[in-house]
């Protein structure tokens, strides 16, 4: 599965480099998936008082939930116990996945390409002891004069470009 990390510091501009790529990646043809690592420990999903909250409690381990338009898989596992094959596999079918967040699981897996979103010359210079490997860099600050040998694009000016990268990095093989 071809996968590619958004990384950088908080408020430095993931998400919204994650959106625009997913936009611009969808508007090529491409079927996206995107993983998001919510770091808040005691973050559910799921609402309590609920009937798919009520299943969980009951002892479920799985609740599939199916409406209209979606279905929702809820899986009541500690993330420690799921291996970054396992994710990438529920992402099947997909010809690309974004993953935002799990740097500390993925940092330096060298099969998952890392756009490094940073606010500074120091995030920049910091992000080549902690990602490898390093795709492309975006967000406030411009890394040009930092390291000339990795392309900067700003995500929210010109993320068809972004998208132009991973595209052919990953997808025109």
């Amino acid at each position: 599965m071809r996968a590619v990390m958004v990384v950088g510091t908080k408020r430095a501009g993931k998400t919204t480099t994650t959106e625009n790529l997913i936009r611009e990646l969808t508007k090529k043809g491409y079927r996206v998936a995107a993983i998001k690592h919510i770091s808040e420990p005691e973050f559910t999903i799921d609402m309590p008082g609920k009937d798919t909250w009520r299943f969980a409690q009951s002892g479920a381990r799985t609740i599939i939930c199916v409406a209209a338009e979606e279905i929702a898989t809820i899986e009541k596992v500690q993330i420690d116990t799921v291996k970054t094959e396992q994710l990438l596999r529920k992402c099947k079918g997909n010809d690309i996945v974004l993953i935002e967040g799990l740097k500390r699981r993925l940092s330096n897996v060298k099969s998952i390409w890392k756009i490094v979103v940073v606010k500074s010359s120091e995030e920049a210079a910091s992000a080549h002891k902690t990602y490898k490997p390093i795709l492309a860099f975006s967000g406030p600050y411009n890394t040009i004069e930092v390291d000339p040998g990795v392309p900067y694009v700003d995500a929210l000016k010109s993320p068809e470009k972004l998208a132009d990268i991973v595209e052919e990095k990953l997808l025109k093989k």
